[in-house]
């Protein structure tokens, strides 16, 4: 419950670089709104929309289990997959499970996804899975939150192979994704040999689970809360040097972003805490009707630019300026091949 309380008075961060992207109009689409198909190639994760709800709640009693009711919900409505917060509060102490249970009693046919951290056992996985009848599991990388957290882990030996041995051997896809400080491309390189079957990115500009920590401690690491990679970096990073599905998150608020992250590289994009937020406040209806605007406005940006599917919009010139240039410069990548897609 500290996490969520302090997620939502903290808020969303900035910084994600999504500002120094632009797109080229396409003044002849050749397109028609309904000739969008907003369904995304994720391989045998199997998502029906673009739009996921990322990992976030659970584990902390009545509260808890009904805000993820209300996501499953949402989720069910409108097509999107859903993953829970990390399951290992429930492997602890099982008075917690039903607070991840109603996720798939709320939601019996939706793709959900379960969640771990880097330090779980095979056993322990394939326990999240059960849990929920997971879809998928998603094992989270959190090193520096683990820093700034006053009882959290010092010694992170062994993550990768862990992963690995997880990823040869569960029944469902594997998805590692960050929590907010952005996954580069010497680490998703590594993820890449570890059989697994999809990265979030998870860039900075988002939740800032540094942050969130120094709250709960008496002193402050100011040097972590501006520690990570921004998102559209981390997207960038990522997908150079992984071939398997791509997810983005870190900030995204809105069908905007999203198309950006899909430009980029990104097959699909997951929000939480701006999820979380809009249903305790506005409640679950209007959760609903805004995932529906969110496919609607992506529908129309898709259409003005001329691209029919979510893999198409990899085509789509834009421009990349600011401080995302000067980044990818830096790091060996070429801005300007988003200005010109058809010439990689």
């Amino acid at each position: 419950m500290d996490h969520v309380n302090y997620a939502l008075s903290t808020g969303q961060g900035k910084g994600n670089m999504f500002d120094d992207i632009r797109f080229v109009h396409q003044a002849l689409p050749d397109l028609g709104v309904d000739d969008v198909d907003l369904c995304p190639k994720t391989g045998d994760l199997k998502l029906k929309s673009p739009v996921f709800i990322n990992a976030m709640t659970g584990g902390g009693g009545e509260r808890t289990e009904k805000w993820n009711a209300i996501l499953a919900r949402t989720a069910r409505e409108t097509g999107m997959a859903m993953a829970v917060g990390s399951q290992m509060s429930a492997l602890k102490d099982p008075s917690e499970r039903t607070s991840f249970e109603v996720v798939r009693k709320e939601n019996p046919n939706g793709v959900i996804f379960s969640n771990l951290g880097s330090e779980a056992s095979l056993e322990q996985a394939k326990q999240a899975v059960e849990m929920i009848e997971a879809d998928a599991l998603q094992i989270h990388l959190n090193v520096v939150q683990e820093l700034t957290m006053p009882e959290g882990d010092r010694d992170f030996k062994g993550a990768l192979e862990r992963i690995q041995h997880i990823s040869e051997s569960l029944n469902v896809p594997v998805i590692v994704k960050e929590t907010g400080f952005g996954i580069s491309y010497e680490t998703a390189l590594k993820l890449a040999g570890a059989s697994v079957s999809a990265i979030d990115a998870s860039g900075y500009g988002g939740t800032n689970f540094a942050k969130i920590e120094n709250e709960r401690r008496p002193r402050k690491l100011e040097y972590f809360q501006d520690w990570g990679i921004p998102t559209a970096a981390a997207i960038i990073e990522v997908r150079r040097a992984f071939g398997g599905t791509v997810f983005a998150s870190g900030g995204i608020t809105d069908a905007q972003d999203m198309v950006k992250a899909f430009l980029l590289g990104a097959d699909a994009a997951g929000l939480a805490g701006a999820f979380l937020k809009l249903a305790i406040e506005e409640g679950e209806s209007r959760l609903i009707e805004s995932v529906n605007e969110l496919h609607e406005d992506l529908a129309m940006m898709m259409t003005a630019l001329g691209a029919a599917s979510i893999q198409d919009l990899r085509n789509c010139p834009a421009v990349v300026s600011g401080n995302l240039a000067n980044y990818l410069l830096v790091r060996g990548f070429d801005p300007a091949a988003f200005a010109h897609p058809g010439k990689n």
